[in-house]
């Protein structure tokens, strides 16, 4: 399904979900030599090649190129050159001229570094919606980016290609924070977005990024899976304007066997973005079998209730066959169908099903008095009622951010 024609020779083909996939009327190799550096910056697509093919194209993969290098600002120095990192709860300990787990992270003689500061791997002018955020500018654009890297490994990641590589194995080119905040002025975007891989694991970029673009005028909003310790989150999503988290189950176990994390460490995450009072939205994408179980949503739902609050916007997302999960067939529509009604009755307020074109649950209605209030085709917000974040016809108060 073909979402946009960026105008520079580059199609989107963006479903499911948050994937940025190019297809360029001339070939890749100039393109991704002159995206960033001509403001074109659109589609510059999740490129997984060889180390070797990568630098033949652009020339910038050669991880010690200073830069894209950078202090990090979360680890430890241990005895002997060794470092903890004290970013995600992973903590890995790494020896001198080692990395950690997401592979962009190097200890240099008892000094952590990041390895992709400023290495935009993946960039585009994206709906808001497609992110998925619902409640948080509704109908306008983001420019999305990405570096390489993740801290954890779904079965079923829809870009693998950026997410599970190290830097200098794909094409990326250098887009400091201030080059990143005009390309989303000259393309009218009032947000940036860090999204497509993990923005936990190329936070200093994310931060830096975020004040040029505050300085700016420009917001900030991150899409992550919320594996993070405190303190890091507090200082880089606590730049954000809203964030929306990927919560890819409700059991431990599904995280164990197919995202290689914790579900723990992402729950404690949610509550500490409520605690600061930063927007957010869960996705939670529904896979056939493993994590579609009545008792597991009905639990979600409880928990989101209890610990967020009714008012937070919960997305059941359909699944398509991807990476190492592509035995399983896509999720029934009537699947996500019963896991709202679920969360409905437990009491949820917006709860929305994702991918799945033209079905009315990816509108947004009154709680109170059930009328249709953002009307939503694919990822454009056809129409859009809420005045003074207010539903019109009652007054019910509803939460987000509906204008800029």
């Amino acid at each position: 399904m073909y979402r946009e024609l960026n105008g520079q020779g580059a199609m989107s083909l963006g479903f499911p979900g948050e994937r940025s996939r190019s297809f360029c009327s001339f070939d890749r190799r100039s393109f991704l030599k002159c995206a960033l550096a001509s403001g074109a910056a659109l589609g510059m697509g999740e490129v997984a090649e060889p180390a070797a093919a990568a630098a033949a194209w652009t020339g910038q993969q050669s991880p010690d190129d200073a830069r894209f290098v950078a202090e990090a600002r979360f680890y430890e120095k241990l005895e002997n050159r060794k470092i903890k990192c004290k970013l995600c709860p992973r903590e890995c300990k790494v020896g001198d001229r080692e990395r950690g787990y997401c592979g962009v992270r190097e200890n240099r003689g008892g000094t952590y570094y990041t390895l992709v500061h400023s290495r935009v791997c993946a960039a585009h002018v994206d709906p808001i919606e497609k992110k998925p955020l619902f409640h948080y500018l509704p109908g306008t654009v983001a420019f999305s980016l990405a570096t390489a890297g993740c801290n954890v490994n779904c079965k079923f990641c829809q870009n693998w290609d950026i997410s599970q590589s190290r830097p200098e194995q794909i094409p990326a080119d250098y887009a400091p924070p201030q080059r990143v905040v005009e390309l989303a002025k000259q393309y009218d975007c009032p947000t940036i977005a860090y999204t497509y891989s993990e923005p936990v694991v190329f936070s200093e970029f994310l931060m830096d990024t975020a004040d040029a673009g505050h300085a700016a005028g420009i917001r900030s909003i991150v899409v992550s899976n919320g594996y993070i310790q405190e303190e890091p989150l507090k200082a880089a999503y606590g730049k954000m304007d809203a964030v929306k988290i990927d919560l890819k189950a409700f059991t431990e176990s599904y995280y164990q066997k197919v995202v290689n994390g914790e579900l723990k460490p992402v729950l404690d995450s949610l509550v500490r973005l409520k605690k600061m009072g930063k927007w957010t939205e869960i996705v939670y994408l529904t896979v056939p079998t493993l994590n579609d179980g009545e008792a597991e949503i009905r639990g979600l739902a409880q928990w989101v209730k209890a610990n967020l609050g009714a008012d937070v916007p919960l997305h059941f997302t359909q699944f398509h066959p991807e990476y190492l999960l592509k035995n399983l067939p896509i999720t029934p529509v009537e699947t996500l169908e019963r896991a709202k009604a679920i969360a409905d009755a437990e009491g949820l307020h917006y709860v929305y099903i994702g991918n799945v074109p033209g079905h009315p649950a990816q509108n947004t209605y009154c709680p109170q008095c059930k009328r249709l209030l953002v009307e939503r085709v694919g990822f454009t917000a056809s129409k859009m009622l809420i005045r003074n974040s207010c539903c019109p016809f009652c007054r019910h108060p509803i939460p987000g951010v509906w204008h800029a």
